[in-house]
């Protein structure tokens, strides 16, 4: 299924008219080391990106196909995705005959300026799988020999969006993973910061379903009778799951970021674990005997507020976390 690609153009050219001068530089220059800062892409290029995806996106979920996934998802979100796509294919070896088709609609696109590789875009497109959201979608690559991938997916509400900064010629603005860059909280630091909110509370964190609420479910359920339930919450580390962030407004960043989750469940001695979900059963290794745990990956997107802002807490917006395996002792 293809992408509705009509008006692309009509709606990026206002604010990036400028890249049309600019089409021989855009993320294929090799000057000194790469240290030019250019914009990462062309809005032709990133819709052709994007419609690529949707094809491809749609080919891979009808056929259950990981393999080809993988040629468009990197990073967390393939991780995720590929994971899924494999314990289904296990279950329904046929495919999927039942597949609704992905369509991705009035796209706009948040092209930054940078320097060296890799490079992102984002593209922020109505999906007919989450109607009146928008969708998200982090698109990357390491390097001029690369095609484009996307890494990240946010799914929003029109309220939800934060109204992006950009430069006068309407180029994003990209916020370094390393730096504070003014804000409350570096990107690269967001990641353990969450991890360490999900185990002992405190943090930056503002209250909310994915802080405060999640830490109160887990202790419902750790409380519960039957099976000893226990977590394990852990930074991303691997540069695979950099987090991406794009600057705001109001002085402050959306960011993208993951994390790593276990939760193993351990059952009173003479009694074995039941594993009932075949999608579980399908990525799981050893015997569960005693015990099964169960490893996810967490896609996260938080509004992080400027260093000198009246209200320095950290809004989760979003997150996805899926089961990428599952292990019996």
């Amino acid at each position: 299924m293809r992408t509705k690609a009509r008006g692309l153009g009509l709606r990026t050219a206002v604010v990036l008219t400028a890249l049309a001068s600019l089409a021989g530089l855009t993320g294929c220059v090799t000057v000194h080391g790469e240290e030019a800062v250019v914009p990462a892409t062309t809005a032709g290029e990133a819709a052709k990106a994007l419609e690529h995806f949707a094809e491809t996106n749609n080919e891979a979920n009808r056929a259950l196909d990981a393999e080809l996934n993988a040629t468009i998802e990197t990073g967390p979100l393939g991780t995720v995705d590929q994971a899924g796509l494999r314990a289904r294919r296990t279950v329904h070896p046929q495919g999927n005959p039942g597949h609704r088709p992905l369509e991705l609609t009035d796209a706009r696109f948040l092209i930054p300026r940078q320097a060296g590789w890799p490079k992102f875009f984002v593209a922020d497109t109505a999906a007919s799988q989450s109607p009146g959201k928008r969708w998200l979608l982090v698109f990357t690559r390491g390097g001029v020999e690369e095609t484009w991938k996307a890494s990240y997916l946010s799914v929003l509400t029109p309220a939800a969006m934060p109204r992006f900064a950009r430069d006068a010629d309407g180029y994003a603005e990209a916020v370094p993973a390393d730096e504070t860059a003014g804000l409350a909280l570096a990107p690269r630091d967001l990641s353990a910061a969450y991890a360490d909110h999900l185990r002992e509370g405190g943090g930056p964190f503002a209250e909310g379903p994915l802080t405060s609420a999640l830490r109160e479910e887990r202790k419902k359920a750790a409380a519960g009778p039957g099976a000893r339930t226990q977590w394990a919450d852990l930074p991303a580390e691997d540069p695979r799951y950099a987090p991406v962030g794009l600057r705001t407004e109001d002085g402050g960043a959306l960011v993208f970021f993951t994390t790593h989750h276990q939760m193993k469940q351990t059952v009173p001695q003479g009694y074995r674990p039941q594993v009932e979900d075949p999608y579980v059963k399908a990525l799981l290794e050893g015997t569960p005997r005693q015990s099964v745990t169960y490893v996810r990956l967490a896609l996260q997107t938080a509004a992080v507020p400027a260093a000198d802002a009246a209200d320095p807490q950290v809004r989760l917006l979003y997150r996805l976390q899926r089961l990428t395996g599952a292990k019996g002792e």
